[in-house]
């Protein structure tokens, strides 16, 4: 069982930034994968962003470039770096790690961006 709690969400304008960070319970070294999904209104769930062991991380076409998904080992954290915001990144924004195969997802946090 992993147990993922997101924070960072908010009100910014266009062209701002935000760091999303979501805490693991467990030693994320030890997980296949994490990512960041977001779900817009009405919207299927998406990837955003994905790092594997390695830190090999892949990205949504739609953020790239914007966007840097990122660990820390020893806070057991991985990060979502969010600059020029748009408008359309209006979601809320959900962690998932995987592990022996298994999804485990966090909450979610609400980014909510103004233009």
């Amino acid at each position: 069982q992993v147990q993922l709690v997101e924070s960072g969400g908010g009100l910014v304008q266009a062209g701002g930034s935000l760091r999303l960070s979501c805490a693991a319970s467990i030693r994320i070294f030890r997980l296949n994968a994490m990512g960041w999904y977001r779900q817009a209104p009405g919207k299927q769930r998406e990837l955003v962003a994905l790092i594997t062991g390695g830190d090999s991380a892949n990205y949504a076409d739609s953020v790239k470039g914007r966007f840097t998904i990122s660990t820390d080992n020893a806070k057991n954290t991985v990060y979502l770096q969010m600059n020029s915001l748009k408008s359309e990144d209006t979601a809320v924004y959900y962690c998932n790690a995987n592990h022996y195969g298994l999804d485990y997802w966090g909450k979610g946090t609400l980014v909510t961006v103004s233009s």
